[in-house]
């Protein structure tokens, strides 16, 4: 069964500015001063270069909550990315947002592959994020090619529900997030999707080579990308403790090593970043996002050697 996007185009430049914005790292002074956006593809869409992903106010107070998505707003942050397996998190942000709404991109996904799974977690989310609609809804963390690709393509497949949604105004645009480079490609040849959430990762780059064949493939098919992981380090050794207990991999700790990873993902030809879900992460992330300037050979080569012998958090193949 062969789908068809519905496009919000405003004309075609958009998909030329996205890849012009990565590939030489304009969009340091973007429309809002405080932190640069660049166009979501070929929506018409402009994005801040850094995210919040809802998992940062997951666990905490709502008064918390509302003070993080206050100060995120506040320093230029209009795109926000939730799920319902975040735990409390679509509760958390929801009211959190609700004062910002009609000026934030908010993105949720659904892990589920039936239609009717499907509508139930949309209307689910819809409620707890006291939204009418969702700007973006995303297939959640596609794995593996027949039980997440091809049973959501599939006749009473979750994407049937995407494409109702869509019709009915309940959705604007649709994507997927992934952490198969195999998924990922096959689903990008189903489908004219809007976005791919994907980790672009120097330590998965160059000791990988996971990124490259993805983030190219969707650039080909007008899919904007959006990234995970810019500030993860590599996989934590057996029996090491978490640093961060919303971090399941070890992040990087060195503030100029960080710097140089966040800052090399977002010269890449992406659209934004969503830091790691630990608070102080988040912070550090958005603060380089708002001093961002493109990352030099110079320190992509001293990021090449510095993954010397660092465990990726995944590979093309999905060996380690």
């Amino acid at each position: 069964m062969k789908f068809s996007r519905r496009r919000f185009l405003k004309g075609t430049a958009g998909a030329a500015a996205a890849g012009m914005a990565g590939a030489s790292g304009s969009g340091q002074a973007g429309d809002d001063p405080q932190l640069a956006r660049r166009p979501l593809g070929e929506t018409g869409e402009k994005l801040s270069i850094v995210g919040l992903g809802g998992l940062v106010v997951a666990g905490v107070s709502q008064k918390h909550a509302n003070e993080v998505v206050a100060k995120a707003f506040d320093r230029g942050v209009n795109y926000y990315d939730v799920a319902p397996t975040y735990g409390n998190a679509e509760q958390r942000l929801g009211p959190a947002l609700e004062p910002y709404r009609d000026k934030a991109f908010l993105a949720c996904k659904t892990q589920k592959r039936d239609a009717k799974g499907a509508r139930e977690e949309l209307e689910n989310s819809l409620r707890h994020l006291k939204t009418d609609h969702l700007d973006l809804y995303q297939l959640h963390a596609i794995r593996d090619v027949e039980k997440d690709v091809k049973k959501a393509f599939a006749p009473g497949g979750a994407m049937e529900t995407f494409l109702k949604a869509r019709e009915e105004g309940k959705v604007r645009y649709l994507g997927f997030s992934a952490h198969s480079a195999e998924a990922a490609l096959t689903a990008l040849k189903e489908f004219s999707f809007d976005t791919i959430l994907y980790p672009v990762n120097y330590t998965c780059h160059f000791q990988g080579d996971f990124d490259q064949r993805v983030v190219k493939a969707a650039r080909d098919r007008g899919a904007a990308v959006l990234c995970l992981k810019g500030l993860a380090r590599q996989r934590r050794k057996r029996g090491q403790e978490k640093s961060y207990d919303k971090c399941w991999y070890e992040p990087i700790t060195d503030e100029k090593e960080g710097d140089m990873a966040l800052r090399w993902t977002l010269s890449q030809p992406v659209t934004a970043a969503v830091p790691p879900a630990a608070e102080p992460l988040f912070w550090r992330g958005l603060e380089i996002g708002q001093q961002f300037t493109p990352v030099t050979e110079e320190e992509t080569d001293r990021l090449r050697k510095m993954t010397k012998g660092l465990r990726p958090l995944f590979t093309f193949d999905g060996e380690l």
